[in-house]
């Protein structure tokens, strides 16, 4: 199995096959941890799948959409995705995406994350996996590549999570509000208008979104509208625009929400995204 492979140019009627292999290479690969780097074209579609390893799928450019049956993560530059072994999970380009992932054996250390969850990632986090994926392909691997590969498994744990999940509610007609506000997100959407679309009370309404989803339907409401300003932002739209778009009155009224949810201001977060561009350069 070679220790890059990329989807850019790849005919359609390979892109399948490429991916196969790679599942079935790394069901049979050795060793706890196993770092690959993949590159992406804009809107590339990644059909669902699972594997025995859990995986750190981490995008250094480009955002990347992580769905499964309960749910979706959006993974943008700086931040990496945990999907623990077994769990069926599509993935989706928004942008050219330069993908670097590990993949873990479950037991390869005590501590490692049980739950799907998007964490950010350090400096040194980063600079490890980048070495990681650049190792020589080797049967027993050097003493410093263990070393590497070692620290990698003992930082895994330690990386904070960040609120970019958004899970769907198992009952049907709470579902169907969530999809119609994903279509169309506005902040301005009320809590009875939701129980009013779902038919049930306000009380039975936000009792049963909070136990489905694990999250308030605000912080629900806001995790969703960063998943529609994100992608915009990535790609050079102006703050201003994707602000008002959204339905926000005002730009501070968006970077509030946007500095409660990322711990950094629209700008902020943009040129740190900009400094991760040249780091993989």
């Amino acid at each position: 199995m070679p220790n890059s492979v990329s989807y850019l140019h790849a005919p359609a009627t390979e892109l399948f096959r490429l991916h196969r292999e790679r599942l079935d290479w790394l069901e049979k690969a050795a060793g706890s941890i196993v770092a690959l780097p993949s590159e992406y074209p804009d809107s590339y579609h990644v059909p669902g799948h699972r594997h025995s390893r859990s995986q750190l799928l981490h995008a250094l450019t480009g955002v990347v959409l992580v769905s499964t049956q309960s749910g979706r993560w959006m993974v943008p530059p700086d931040h990496a995705m945990w999907i623990p072994a077994g769990i069926e999970h599509s993935v989706d380009m928004l942008g050219n995406v330069s993908m670097r992932s590990l993949y873990v054996v479950p037991d390869a250390i005590a501590g490692l994350p049980a739950r799907l969850r998007v964490v950010g990632v350090s400096d040194l986090m980063r600079s490890l996996i980048v070495e990681a994926v650049s190792l020589p392909d080797e049967v027993e691997p050097s003493p410093r590549a263990r070393l590497v590969l070692a620290l990698l498994l003992h930082e895994i744990p330690a990386m904070p999570e960040r609120p970019l999940g958004l899970p769907f509610p198992t009952d049907a007609k709470i579902a169907a509000v969530c999809r119609r506000f994903l279509a169309q997100p506005s902040p301005r959407a009320t809590i009875d208008e939701w129980a009013a679309l779902a038919g049930m009370s306000r009380r039975t309404f936000t009792r049963t979104f909070q136990r489905q989803t694990g999250l308030s339907l605000s912080t629900w409401r806001q995790q969703a509208l960063l998943f529609a300003a994100l992608p915009r932002l990535t790609d050079g739209e102006p703050i201003t625009r994707v602000a008002l778009d959204l339905g926000y009155d005002s730009v501070p009224a968006f970077t509030t929400m946007f500095r409660r949810m990322l711990g950094t201001a629209p700008r902020g977060y943009l040129r740190g995204a900009r400094e991760s561009e040249k780091i993989s350069a």
